[in-house]
């Protein structure tokens, strides 16, 4: 995995296609529909969601818990079975990219194994998926120097803090070279202070390796800091009420949120759940 096949791209919005064409959709829902059935009765989850996200987007999902943005994601990973609608991940349904290993999946809690490595735990997928050991052993190498954890591969999850557990989390989700990243409230347990320090590396990474990404949040100013397009999804029944693309730059240092154009998409951003919630 050289510096040329984790960076195809670089600095061009959308993707290898650059900015004068239309990148392919990555992840397509057309009229996505999820209803679990409970004692209590149906449970829609998921209500006639219709959303597009192309080839190196970072698209976040914000909203109320019980919206269905989790559920989305679980969707997409083919851990849940929609009841309705369409819903593909690179021209492939959910069960077939899961099968392909089209994603790489981070979840709020780093889910390391305490008795495996770093190193170990970026190399469980590899070994897996049954790499040779000389392409492990690089691939662990460059997804450790991309998450600037070089140095670090012989220490156990114990003797890293929170924050640094959570990039050994991603780098093991990049160690396949998916070229979608799923990340669902990744930095959710972290102090404000570290949260925004890696809220500037996975920017910097993304910029870097032109993954696309779905990333969960609560926070508006980390999903107004970190993406092309925001979607905002109301509860009961799951939906999404606005989706806005971001016409801030691609580079964003912490203090674009001081700007004009940062506070009033977060404003969007607030009256799109407030509205939502009044809808209930």
């Amino acid at each position: 995995m050289t510096d040329t096949d984790l960076h195809p791209w670089k600095n061009t919005p959308g993707g290898p296609e650059g900015r004068g064409a239309a990148p392919p959709s990555v992840v397509r829902a057309d009229g996505l529909n999820l209803t679990f059935q409970t004692n209590d009765g149906p449970v829609h989850a998921l209500k006639e969601v219709d959303l597009s996200v192309a080839k190196g987007e970072f698209v976040s999902f914000i909203g109320p818990s019980g919206c269905g943005k989790t559920t989305f994601l679980r969707c997409v990973a083919g851990l849940e079975t929609p009841t309705g609608g369409t819903l593909t991940v690179n021209d492939m349904s959910p069960d077939e990219a899961r099968r392909a290993r089209a994603y790489g999946y981070v979840f709020q809690a780093a889910g390391l194994y305490p008795w495996r490595t770093i190193g170990g735990n970026i190399r469980l997928p590899l070994e897996i998926m049954g790499f040779p050991a000389a392409e492990k052993k690089r691939r662990v190498a460059e997804t450790l120097k991309l998450v600037d954890l070089d140095g670090f591969e012989k220490k156990f999850p114990w003797q890293l803090s929170g924050g640094m557990q959570q990039r050994a989390s991603i780098a093991r989700a990049l160690s396949f070279d998916a070229d979608l990243l799923l990340m669902d409230e990744p930095f959710g347990a972290l102090d404000e202070i570290v949260r925004d320090r890696l809220n500037e590396e996975l920017l910097a990474l993304w910029d870097r390796t032109g993954k696309t990404m779905l990333f969960v949040t609560h926070s508006i100013p980390e999903a107004v800091y970190l993406s092309t397009k925001i979607v905002v999804m109301s509860p009961r029944p799951g939906r999404i009420s606005d989706v806005i693309d971001s016409p801030l730059p691609r580079e964003r240092p912490l203090d674009i949120r001081d700007s004009r154009e940062f506070i009033e998409i977060a404003h969007r951003v607030r009256e799109g759940l407030r509205a939502g919630m009044d809808a209930v």
